[in-house]
């Protein structure tokens, strides 16, 4: 069942993106080559506890046999998703990461992904992740009331398809609200006109994840992290979205989203 919000529910939905977002721009401002990926977990946990929201990752079990043990979700380089953060884990010149990281406020959920560039990288590599992120706007332009889950899917993957790239199939987009992945699942790929009509008062994470190479993956042995299946680079762009009949809201905002038919930054709702 999908969960329609009301307008103070998705404004509670926003500031809880908005602790989401302070942890990114947080980490963004120290991300420099030498630090370990438990470094950058305990500075989110810090960051999203000191603003009276607890990490929404940190315990979540998603049906696996073992709980997802920290902040962060932090993927290095050929790591799509579900990276385990770790102090033996340490950020080279060159190496993306890209920073899943989820929080809850007042019982709703604010959940956002980056892909960061960690020193000077490979052009093709930058550009994969420049066009990734582009990619998730490609996406969250056609979320207006009666438009598709397809026509979302369609233009995430139409716009990273035209560079070559393989769209990850095997890990989708969802709905956010309560709780961490409700319904609908929201695919990077789709046929336009297809799928669920959207709604006002649905909140939705679209989350691009975008390979230099295949779109298959692997999950390795620790039951969580998610690489590429030939090893080359991934990247990973996410924002909770909430559907209005004024347009899409983007409740993790980090007041940096380019101009477009949605309306972001930090500004209380009406």
């Amino acid at each position: 069942m999908i969960v329609r919000k009301s307008r103070i529910e998705i404004e509670k939905m926003r500031r809880a993106g908005q602790v989401v977002a302070d942890v990114h721009k947080e980490l963004r401002d120290v991300l420099k080559p030498g630090m370990n990926t438990l470094e950058l977990d305990k500075l989110a946990e810090a960051r999203i506890r000191k603003a009276g929201a607890l990490p929404t990752f940190k315990g979540y079990y998603a049906g696996k046999n073992t709980a997802f043990p920290a902040t962060l979700c932090v993927s290095i380089n050929e790591e799509v998703v579900h990276g385990i953060p770790s102090a033996t884990r340490v950020l080279q010149e060159g190496d993306i990461i890209s920073i899943d990281c989820g929080a809850t406020l007042d019982g709703y959920v604010g959940d956002s992904a980056i892909t960061l560039c960690v020193g000077t990288v490979k052009d093709e590599v930058r550009l994969l992740v420049e066009r990734t992120r582009e990619s998730l706007y490609k996406g969250i332009a056609e979320c207006f009331p009666e438009k598709r889950i397809g026509d979302i899917g369609f233009a995430v993957e139409t716009y990273a398809k035209s560079f070559g790239y393989g769209v990850v199939e095997d890990y989708c987009g969802h709905g956010v609200g309560r709780r961490l992945h409700e319904e609908p699942q929201v695919p990077n790929y789709g046929i336009a006109g297809s799928g669920k009509r959207l709604k006002s008062g649905w909140a939705i994470a679209i989350e691009p994840m975008v390979n230099l190479g295949t779109k298959d993956t692997v999950e390795l042995a620790d039951q969580w992290t998610v690489v590429t299946a030939d090893r080359l680079p991934s990247a990973h762009w996410e924002h909770s979205i909430a559907i209005t009949d004024e347009g899409p809201i983007i409740l993790t905002s980090r007041g940096d989203d380019p101009s477009g038919p949605w309306i972001s930054g930090t500004t209380p709702l009406a």
